[in-house]
């Protein structure tokens, strides 16, 4: 079980409309100063829906290269067009990623055999560990836990689960069915603690992009078995849970790292920046947490 505690879901920095490969190099090198317990390149928070083939690569092998072997690299690599899906996921391969995390086929809506089929192609073609990502929010359809168990039956390479549902009797279920040996991390950052409550084992955030050492401390506290002090922690990083969330991430995310001088805030169409008032609320909430 190796993607186990806090894993980032990193922001891809631009510049001039470009990959800035400097500022990605010295983002990854931080989280992992700051003790994170993991890595995730080319997710939703890091525009990925935006980013070229051959971008989606690139940022991948950076970093890959950046980390060195010192903590997880779980590398995004999902599609609604199996095809293409698998494309991505053999760039995660041949960068020497740790694993690939497979978000379900968004806006085909298929159905739950639609979905053990996608994900039976995808292993048929790749071997590498496979995390699939269940978010309805974006996807408009939701890997029933059923199914999810029904999968890791067939599918030896499926080793986890990003739930990004926020119903935590689906959580629970998803570890009923598939055993405490199926990594199941939270989606969302403000079910971290209740998941890891109900037997669950990490998540991959977007906060961490901010405070990376507040949601390792987290999980960390957790399975050392110090809930009060995971508690604690879980409250602190609240209002930075919300502020994450104030408008689409991860443009929240991006202004805040471009507040603390980490990079420029810049997004790509048709994500733009936050509206005045949102960003005022981001800038008190980072001064209210100590962060700028």
């Amino acid at each position: 079980m190796q993607f186990v505690g806090a894993f980032t879901a990193l922001v891809t920095p631009f510049k001039n409309g470009m990959v800035d490969e400097e500022a990605y190099r010295a983002h990854v090198e931080w989280q992992i100063e700051q003790g994170i317990n993991g890595v995730v390149p080319c997710g939703t928070t890091g525009e990925s829906a935006t980013l070229s083939h051959e971008e989606h690569a690139f940022v991948i092998k950076i970093c890959v290269d950046q980390v060195k072997g010192r903590v997880p690299v779980l590398a995004g690599a999902g599609s609604n067009n199996t095809r293409e899906a698998i494309e991505l996921a053999r760039y995660a391969k041949d960068a020497k990623a740790d694993g690939a995390l497979l978000i379900t086929p968004y806006y085909n809506k298929p159905t739950q055999a639609g979905l053990i089929a996608h994900f039976k192609a995808m292993a048929a073609e790749v071997h590498l560990p496979f995390v699939v990502y269940n978010v309805p929010g974006r996807t408009s359809v939701n890997l029933l836990p059923q199914t999810v168990a029904a999968m890791r039956k067939e599918i030896p390479q499926l080793v986890g689960i990003k739930e990004a549902t926020g119903n935590l009797c689906q959580v629970s279920d998803v570890i009923e069915y598939c055993g405490p040996d199926f990594t199941v991390l939270s989606g969302d950052d403000f079910t971290l603690l209740p998941t890891l409550a109900i037997g669950g084992h990490g998540v991959i955030s977007v906060t961490s992009n901010v405070a990376p050492a507040l949601v390792a401390k987290l999980c960390n506290a957790w399975r050392a078995g110090d809930t009060a002090a995971a508690k604690k922690l879980h409250y602190m990083l609240a209002p930075l849970n919300r502020a994450m969330f104030i408008e689409t991430n991860p443009g929240p995310a991006k202004t805040a790292l471009g507040l603390m001088g980490r990079m420029k805030p810049d997004l790509r169409l048709p994500l733009v920046g936050l509206a005045p008032k949102n960003a005022d609320a981001l800038a008190q909430t980072l001064k209210e947490s100590g962060l700028l």
